[in-house]
């Protein structure tokens, strides 16, 4: 596995505890379509979640919120609306909502996390 793999996996990792701390319940991770992937899935109460994850070592090439730009957001509702038709019965009667959650440090169990709880 590469490098870029492996850090953006361990803070995958990290996001999926902050998320859990905070009371979401984690239903689905790096499912995969045509259109894409989405990092995480998960409930937080009526709204079903859609977390993208973005993990860098330092923020020299720019902030990982940077990368979640409005293309991003366009595709991320596009892959979402493609789960929701996978898994009707999880999604009935909740609002979907994007997700963001950056981590800057060399090691993402440790680096600066921010979590924005609202992409729209």
């Amino acid at each position: 596995m590469a490098a870029k793999d492996i850090l953006g996996r361990a803070g995958e990792d990290r996001a999926v505890g902050h998320l859990t701390a905070r009371g979401y319940d984690i239903i689905d991770r790096n499912w995969r379509c045509a259109q894409g992937e989405i990092d995480i899935v998960a409930l937080s109460g009526a709204s079903l979640c859609v977390v993208e994850v973005k993990t860098r070592r330092s923020a020299a090439f720019g902030h990982p919120f940077e990368a979640v730009d409005a293309r991003k957001r366009r595709r991320l509702w596009q892959i979402a609306q493609a789960w929701i038709a996978a898994h009707p019965e999880i999604a009935r009667g909740r609002s979907l909502r994007l997700e963001a959650i950056g981590i800057i440090g060399a090691d993402p169990a440790i680096g600066s996390l921010e979590h924005l709880v609202d992409l729209t």
